[in-house]
């Protein structure tokens, strides 16, 4: 009886945990059993591996092979054990040596022929290795940018299973990542292409310095879309720790550009009004996906044409947009993704949509039902309504308006402010604060809250919503550069709370 063991990880949502390999080759006739509750992809694995082991110039052994995954109790899903299967196997029957084994933790599919092929959640797999503790984490060639990512860990790329095999055996080299990164780009457009519509860009403005939601609605072609994708220009370029975060997510999602392995600028995630729930916020069959919330973590999550999209997939966003994550419930336990976003939501007033409001035929009850859609508690969560109307002459005007770099630059100085004022308690940007915060520890002057006061009074908006407006007071005041909102400001972020279909 020989024993050898190996190393990969298990990856649920953007978490890793370290799964320990023990080949047994024991006596009777020649079989693979896999233990460990494997699923239907990793079950099919025996087949690949053994190929691929046998098509290496390697010997698959003559006898009883089980092939046991701990901890037993976690359930093993996908192919990113094939590596680690197949040099367990080789471990077990002496083919290769366990001085380098031992130390390292092995992660990719392979192919027939010996080739590691890619796989998903690269990234946090990779992460999870280095904080356990491991020196060294072999990845698909293909992948090996992505994983080079990490510091602290020593990473190489496997093209081959033969080419591990050597490298094993000390008998050749691996490659390694070059450290070399592709500059970041700004995509989405220049704010200087949107002519006149000045309230809708102070909004936009408003939005990025504290990163409130934003709803606009309009007339089809007056720009709600153009404005949308000018967002994530006016966002500052994520942190260190944020990109981390949000390449782990695309990672896990299998959209990670192999051009450009880091995500550095804010995403833009706009999914189309016909997406479904588990599209949305995540889900699917085997590993639970990350949704479109989730890939806009840290970005900007559009959604056009808002009033067509089926109200479960809207109502499902409430839990997101109030916590910031997105908990997807399996039998086998829960996976977890980061969802904190930017929500653009961009609607028609009504279906017929005329380019001017006398012109519409719509029934009054038609145009009620039609954003009938967005509920009460949804629209709570909105922090900025804008309704935009046309402009006559405005797209043949000549003058030039600001650029995307002018606003990114107040936009920056403001959220800098906020920071600053938020750090001992973590929070990043106005948004984020809780509303119990800002009514006790950062309580503002009577005379200024009077406005929020009297509409509380009136019952013309909910609790949340007073904190909301609040937040956006603070944005307005960090705006322009005051240590405390005044009367002005607050009144300024009420009237941003009109519904902007009325």
């Amino acid at each position: 009886m020989a024993l050898g063991r190996a190393h990969s990880v298990a990856v649920t949502g953007v978490d890793g945990l370290l799964v320990e390999i023990e080949a047994d080759i024991g006596q009777g006739l020649p079989s693979v059993h896999l233990v460990g509750l494997p699923d239907t992809a990793l079950q099919e694995s025996r087949d690949r591996v053994r190929s691929a082991v046998a098509n290496s110039g390697e010997k698959w052994p003559d006898g009883r092979v089980i092939l046991a995954l701990s901890p037993a109790t976690l359930p093993k899903i996908g192919s990113v054990y094939d590596l680690a299967l197949a040099i367990a196997v080789l471990d077990a029957s002496g083919a290769v040596p366990s001085e380098r084994l031992a130390k390292t933790v092995l992660l990719g599919e392979l192919a027939l022929d010996g080739r590691v092929r890619r796989v998903r959640g690269i990234l946090p797999a990779v992460i999870a290795a280095r904080n356990a503790g491991w020196p060294a984490v072999v990845v698909p060639e293909a992948a090996m940018a992505e994983a080079g990512l990490v510091a602290g860990v020593e990473v190489f790329g496997a093209p081959s299973l033969r080419m591990v095999v050597a490298w094993l055996r000390g008998e050749g080299t691996l490659p390694e990542p070059n450290g070399q990164l592709p500059d970041p780009v700004r995509s989405g457009g220049d704010l200087s292409e949107v002519v006149g519509q000045d309230e809708a860009r102070w909004a936009l403005e408003v939005a990025a310095a504290g990163g409130h939601h934003l709803l606009l609605t309009g007339p089809p072609g007056i720009g709600k879309t153009m404005l949308a994708q000018r967002l994530p220009g006016l966002l500052p370029p994520l942190s260190e720790s944020e990109s981390l975060e949000v390449t782990a997510i695309h990672s896990m999602a299998g959209v990670l550009s192999g051009d450009h392995p880091l995500i550095t600028m804010p995403p833009f995630v706009a999914p189309h009004h016909s997406t479904s729930v588990t599209a949305m916020v995540g889900g699917g069959s085997g590993t639970a996906r990350p949704g479109a919330v989730s890939r806009a973590h840290r970005g900007v999550l559009f959604l056009d044409e808002c009033a067509e999209i089926g109200t479960k997939v809207l109502e499902a966003m409430r839990t997101p947009l109030e916590e910031g994550e997105v908990r997807i419930a399996r039998r086998d336990g829960v996976a977890r993704y980061p969802a904190r976003f930017q929500l653009v939501l961009a609607a028609n007033p009504c279906p017929c949509a005329p380019a001017r409001d006398v012109d519409c035929i719509c029934a009054p009850l038609a145009r009620r039902r039609y954003l009938g859609k967005l509920s009460g508690p949804l629209m709570d969560r909105i922090d900025i309504w804008v309704q935009m109307r046309g402009q006559s002459g405005a797209a043949f005007s000549t003058d030039e308006a600001e650029s995307s770099a002018v606003v990114r630059e107040r936009v920056a100085v403001a959220r800098q402010a906020a920071v600053r004022r938020w750090q001992e308690f973590g929070w990043l940007n106005n948004a984020e604060v809780p509303g119990h915060i800002l009514r006790q520890r950062f309580r503002l002057p009577r005379e200024a809250i009077a406005p929020v006061e009297t509409a509380l009074r009136l019952g013309r908006m909910s609790a949340r919503g007073a904190d909301r407006a609040i937040r956006v007071a603070w944005t307005i005041a960090d705006l322009r550069g005051a240590e405390l909102p005044t009367s002005q400001d607050v009144l300024a972020a009420l009237n941003f709370r009109q519904r902007g279909a009325q």
